[in-house]
This record gives C-alpha cells, structure tokens and sequence, in this order.
C-alpha cells in the first residue's frame, strides 16, 4: 500500500481528546471525533451543504478541541450523511482544515463511509505549501460560531434551563467572568485539566467548583447544561457532590473542620470513603494502595496516615517510613527489570499528601528527563533541576525553597534527578501534568484521566493480592 490513509470514524473519549490538546506536536496532522463540531457548517456555500441536514447538530466541546489543536484534516462521523466541507483558515495558524464527515457503513444511500488521503508531513512541506490557500477557503467556522454566539442570545443552547433541581447554581457575575457572550458555557480544557492555555482569553468559563465536582466524578454535560443526554448510559454521576459543605467555602473551626475533613477525604484511615481493599502495606507513619484507575497494573501510591498537605514536610519518623516504603518498591521493580519515576502534586490548599509511584520498562528510562522537559516547554516553563546523591537531603532542600502559599509539581526521574516547577497563583498548570507526561511516553493516550482506567471493586482486589504476594518479601511492614 502507498502513503494513502484509508479510515472509519472513531468513537474517541473526551479525556483522549484533552490529551490531543497536550499533545507534543505543534499541530496534528488529523483528528478523529465521533460527534460533528457544532457550527462546522458557518460561512460555506449553502449548497454544499447535504439537503435535510440539521445545521444546529453538533458538540461545542468538539468545536473548542478543534479551534486550539487545529488539525489539518478533521474527521468525524454520527451526522449519518457524507461531507467535504471547503477548506477553512485557523486563527493564530497558516494552514487550513480540512473537514470531512463520512456516512454509516453500508448506508442505504450509498454515501461515502471511506475516505482516502495521501497527506504529506508537514515537516516536508516548504513554508509557502504550507501556507497555500484553496481559492474556496472561508473563515473559521468556530469565530463566526463565537461572533453568533455573542449577539441576543436568541440561540440560546437547549437544556439550560435553571428550572431543573440540579442544575448548576452561579450568580451572575461569575457566569460572566469570561465575557464575549460564551461565558455560561464551561470551558471543558479548564474542566477536566485544571489549565487552558488561552487563559483570560477564553470564550468559555474557568471554574474551580466546577473543576471540584468533575474530580467526583460528576458528568461534564451535566455541569454544563444541567442535564445530559446520555442518561442512564453514562459512567458519570449527575447530581452535585456534598454540596454546601466542602464546595460552599466556608472552613469549619480547627476540631470540626478536621473530623470533617477525615470524613470526606479519599485517603484518611477514618474515613468511609477510604477503599480499604486497595492497601497493600500499612507502616507505623506511611502506608502504600494501588492507585484508583491505574495508569499501568502496578502504579501505586505512598501515603502519610496523618492528614498531611505534601510529602516535603513530614515529621522525620513519617519520612523514615516514607524513605523505607520508596526504596522497597524501587527494588520490586528493579528485579521485574522496570525503573520507577515518582511524582508529586503538592496544592497550596491543602489535600491529602500522596506520592505517586510509576514503574516504567528500563528501556524507556532514559527518555523520562526529556519528555518532561519538552512538556514544560510546550506550556511555557522551565523545570529547575535538583541532583543530589542523598535523597532524604535533596527533598529537604527542596522543601526549604516552597512557598507554603504556592503550589509545586515535582517529579524523580530514574537516576534520582529531581526536576521541580512552583506554580503561580494565576498560571494554568495541568492537574494530571505528571500522568498525562507519562502516558504519553508510554503510548498510553487513552489512559492520561484516571477516570478512564477505573476497574470494579473485585478487579481492584485481585490486582492488589496479586501485588502483594510480588512485594512480600521487599515490604518493610510484613
């Protein structure tokens, strides 16, 4: 076969298409979606448009992943019709996309549903290729979709009524924080990553409760419209979580604040919520679970009993106990011919501490330092690099340099590099940084949201008897 791509639709998951938004290239080549963008069909000679066709059908989500990633050709499908939009220009890019929805397979009007392409990379086009313009190429669909979105609000989107019990309580001035007539629409990048590059601005709304509830695993859809479509089908949660208590603000006093806090929290020993069957060992100070949604079978966590902020700023017998669980592990994965990167996610308000252990094939060790430092550099910083042949003495000093008022990302890479990032106040730094880096060094895109491994509980289980009989004989509380 030639350099020719022959291709179907592909149903992808919306974590996968955040993971596209991060990915290394400055622009994909192609992009794959199930649902249509909603507004695709802005500025095109109507009569090219299918007859019949429903111009209001569509994805905001979709439309926004493909205004920030920009892909030369766009795929999609679920439309049920064929369609070869005219090419169309990218804002802040020379290159147009392409957009082109494929028919059912095997469609009683016998519709396209495969489609041929022999692209050539863009790294062998010469710079006036890359820039060429078909003679019928319009504007960006998306800016005319947010220009129409900006006008009476005649259009308004269906299912954001505020009638309904659940629907997603804001005052005004908060919905209209981002302004340009989208801002009661979430941003879906800010939502599930934490970040969104276009920062203030961005057409759609940055909210932390919102981005509090999709960490509980409520539904995106809901958040955003009040109601999703996919009802009884979808893995989400549709109603708000502990609402009025942790999202309302407001901290209790120092005693009923913390048995609060033990109640809520996924980690303390005391509380309800804690999955107990993912423990694999339980120190004196620290002990060690499998990870919930696994990024690979063996990804685990190493956690302080007390309910602790980060792992930098331990009482020396819990760092003793943290010391001792860290080198066991190393050498369990040593003798399983794997190296182990460790990571961390330490936020300034406050959650419990965990200290995320990755084991990675050796073969792919060395890459680890790199792929890390281009990902910083995609999203604008620099790592500060700690080596230090003393580990207890490399996080001490790397503890004395936190500001307790900022957030900090580190990461150990094998060889015992210590690379560090402290977050400012209003720069957007990705959540899942560390798993999102790591899955794709692993080529495990669709594992980049944890909510996307998630197993039952008696998988759960098996995993982590299995993991204890491998780390028995290393475990320093056996």
């Amino acid at each position: 076969m030639s350099n020719a791509l022959f291709f179907l639709v592909l149903l992808l998951t919306p974590s996968f298409l955040l993971f596209l938004q991060f990915t290394f290239c400055s622009f994909p080549l192609l992009d794959f979606t199930n649902e249509w963008p909603i507004g695709v069909t802005n500025g095109v000679v109507s009569s090219g448009i299918p007859s019949g066709m429903d111009l209001s059908i569509g994805d905001s989500n979709i439309s926004e992943l493909v205004a920030e990633i920009k892909p030369r050709y766009h795929i999609a499908g679920s439309a049920g019709v064929y369609y070869d939009r005219e090419p169309y220009a990218n804002i802040g890019a020379v290159h147009v996309t392409r957009f082109i929805a494929l028919a059912p397979v095997g469609n009683k009007d016998k519709q396209k549903f495969i489609h041929a392409l022999s692209p050539t990379p863009a790294s062998k086009m010469s710079a006036s290729e890359l820039c060429t313009k078909p003679p019928n190429t319009t504007l960006s669909p998306y800016s005319l979709e947010k220009e129409i979105g900006s006008g009476n609000g005649a259009t308004k989107r269906s299912g954001e009524s505020v009638s309904d019990s659940q629907y997603w309580r804001y005052d005004v001035s908060k919905r209209l924080k981002h302004g340009d007539g989208a801002g009661d629409r979430l941003c879906f990048k800010f939502v599930s990553s934490g970040s969104c590059q276009r920062g203030d601005k961005c057409h759609f709304r940055h909210d932390e409760d919102a981005r509090e509830q999709s960490l509980r695993g409520v539904c995106f859809e809901f958040l955003n419209k009040g109601k999703c479509e996919r009802g009884p089908d979808c893995t989400y949660k549709h109603e708000l979580q502990e609402e009025g208590k942790a999202l309302s603000g407001k901290r209790s006093g120092s005693g009923t604040g913390s048995s609060n806090r033990s109640k809520e929290c996924w980690f303390c020993l005391s509380s309800p919520n804690l999955e107990s069957h993912l423990i694999t060992s339980v120190g004196e100070h620290c002990y060690c679970a499998l990870a919930k949604g696994p990024l690979v079978q063996d990804h685990v966590l190493i956690i302080p009993i007390e309910h602790l902020p980060n792992t930098l700023f331990l009482p020396p017998e819990c760092e003793k106990d943290l010391s001792k669980l860290r080198g066991s592990l190393q050498a369990c994965f040593k003798r399983q011919g794997k190296e182990v990167v460790f990571f961390e996610w330490v936020s300034k308000r406050g959650t419990h501490a965990n200290l995320q252990v990755v084991p990675i094939p050796s073969s792919k060790a060395s890459s680890v330092e790199q792929i890390f430092n281009l990902a910083a550099k995609k999203l604008g910083f620099t790592f500060a690099t700690l080596k230090n042949d003393n580990y207890m003495e490399a996080r001490k000093s790397l503890g004395m340099h936190l500001n307790r008022n900022q957030s900090l990302f580190y990461v150990e890479v094998p060889g015992g590099t210590i690379l560090s990032h402290a977050v400012e106040e209003n720069e957007n730094f990705p959540f899942q940084f560390g798993r999102e880096v790591l899955a794709g060094l692993l080529n495990m895109a669709d594992k980049a949201d944890w909510r996307n491994c998630q197993l039952s509980k008696d998988e759960e289980a098996e995993m982590a008897e299995k993991f204890k009989r491998q780390f028995k004989e290393y475990d320093p509380n056996s």
